[in-house]
């Protein structure tokens, strides 16, 4: 009876208006101290506890990776290479849309990141070729939901410290049912676009593809380095997050230059020679091959006793050498220049920007832009810790409470199977999705059902992959879904337009909701394949 009492505290705090990390926390205090013979120090301990918990660190630093590349030119460079990609398909610039969400999902691992970046520029777009408003902003809505899905995820993290399971394991699990997810999408996209005859790009040739890719590659590599990094035993999961906070800054600062004092600043002035920019092309595309074997090779052979970092740093020169050489040879036909001249042209053009960076380089860091991005960041990990560091003293209320395991005895004793009790979960998580941020539904639910789990044989990592998705569909289910009010705001339609608008896909998602519940191998094969079987102590 006492722990029922704990559960409406919770209602009456919510009901009456307090934030949700407020309710979660003010309640199991409450409880503690009148209801309980837990100690108030187990308070304190449950809240250090989330501040130096190892896996919950990775958190603050994909949320600054995140804030650095939802800068306008990283969103538009993915758009640009997803409507070359696609476009040409009746519906593509809606497809573009979907793909360019999933690409930015694999940057960002937060799904208002994703609406925020990809919809402020897809929307407009689309409303300029005879999309109407409601229908752009509904697969909008939709698509940004795959930031939680497709790895990295913060969701992923949060699960895998409630319960304990591999983080690693959960970004492996979520790719095929991330592009899985992304495809049903466009397929009812498609669908849609035949049926209403919406328009379709023009086709322009597999080299507007290579562009396109080329201008979104230096973005798109921290895909390589997060996966590849954590894969190849190079970091963990947590270390990979500091190394993308770190790439992304330098990619948004100095790269690509969406921010900071270089805004303005290009790489290749008009006043520079066609020998100069040609020579400095293939200089440019020597040390960015360079760069990338050095790190690929590195994931790939740093365990290798046969292959020294010497050796791998040899055969890197020297296609480096040869990809420069091909590049000034085939574009330099027309200049009558040698190539070593064509080369060497090049070399004051990286003169000029490297100084440039280098002066540049601590007011980059810490100018303006660069502190509003932390601030924002910031801003965000407070907020989102907060309500998952009360969670977890909710959960562990719970837990010195035994309400888990009561749990576990009545559901097995009232005849539960794997397969009912996953309708139960899934039913328990769309409706607690609409009320509560997905992290800390996560915290609360998942210590309570990973037992039960565990005892009717359901995969964790399969059980983690359906809990996400349960979240995707809860961030676009009114009236707490965060993502129907970041496309509202984006957009200025009002909040029940959007939530009109956005739950025919809503559908699309209920129905990839049953195909992940029940059949487990799409969540699982890739994972245990590479790292084998997830073992729950």
């Amino acid at each position: 009876m006492e722990s029922i009492l704990l559960f409406v505290l919770v209602l009456a705090l919510l009901f009456i208006g307090l934030p949700v990390g407020i309710s979660l926390g003010l309640s199991s205090i409450l409880f503690i101290t009148f209801f309980s013979d837990d100690s108030l120090s187990s308070v304190a301990i449950s809240l250090f506890g989330v501040g130096t918990h190892y896996t919950l660190l990775a958190i603050p630093f994909f949320i600054v990776a995140s804030s650095y590349m939802s800068t306008g030119g990283v969103a538009k460079r993915l758009i640009n290479f997803a409507i070359a990609s696609v476009g040409h398909f009746r519906g593509g610039l809606a497809m573009a849309s979907v793909l360019a969400c999933m690409m930015f999902a694999a940057l960002s691992g937060s799904s208002p990141a994703t609406v925020v970046a990809i919809g402020t520029i897809a929307i407009a777009g689309m409303q300029q070729v005879g999309y109407s408003k409601e229908f752009a902003a509904g697969i909008i809505a939709n698509a940004g939901t795959l930031g939680i899905l497709i790895p990295p995820s913060i969701v992923m993290v949060v699960y895998a410290a409630a319960t304990d399971v591999s983080v690693g394991r959960m970004f492996l699990a979520g790719v095929i049912p991330g592009l899985m997810a992304g495809g049903m999408l466009m397929l009812a996209i498609y669908v849609v676009a035949r049926i209403k005859g919406l328009p379709s790009e023009e086709w322009k040739g597999f080299g507007a593809i290579i562009r396109g890719g080329k201008e979104a590659g230096w973005g798109l590599f921290l895909i390589v380095i997060i996966m590849g990094g954590i894969y190849g035993g190079v970091f963990t999961p947590t270390e990979a997050a500091v190394v993308a906070a770190i790439y992304s800054m330098f990619i948004a600062l100095f790269v690509y230059r969406d921010m900071g004092p270089l805004k303005e600043t290009p790489w290749v002035l008009e006043s520079d020679s066609k020998v100069a920019k040609v020579g400095f092309s293939g200089l440019v595309y020597g040390v960015s091959f360079f760069l990338v074997w050095e790190i690929l090779s590195f994931f790939a052979l740093a365990d290798s006793e046969s292959i020294t970092g010497g050796d791998r740093a040899i055969w890197g020169l020297i296609m480096s050498i040869g990809i420069a050489i091909f590049y000034v040879f085939m574009r330099g036909k027309s200049l009558n220049t040698s190539i070593p001249a064509c080369l060497l042209a090049g070399l004051p053009i990286w003169g000029r920007n490297l100084s440039i960076m280098g002066r540049s380089f601590f007011p980059a860091l810490f100018g303006d832009e660069s502190r509003k991005v932390m601030f924002e960041g910031t801003k965000t990990t407070i907020m989102l810790m907060f309500i998952i560091a009360n969670a977890f003293l909710f959960a562990h209320t719970l837990s010195s409470e035994r309400i888990p395991q009561m749990i576990t005895e009545w559901m097995l004793g009232a005849g539960f199977n794997w397969f009912t009790f996953l309708i139960a979960v899934n039913i328990l998580l769309l409706i607690g999705g609409q009320f509560m941020e997905p992290s800390g539904l996560l915290v609360i639910v998942a210590p309570v059902v990973f037992p039960i789990a565990m005892e009717l044989g359901v995969d964790p990592i399969h059980l983690g992959i359906m809990m996400v998705v349960n979240m995707e569909i809860g961030m676009i289910t009114p009236p707490i879904g965060l993502n129907l009010f970041v496309t509202s705001g984006i957009t200025g339609m009002s909040l029940s337009r959007v939530v009109k608008a956005a739950m025919p896909f809503v559908a699309v998602l209920m129905v990839f909701l049953i195909l992940i519940t029940y059949i487990p191998a799409l969540s699982t094969t890739l994972p245990y394949a590479i790292m084998g079987p997830e073992i729950v102590n």
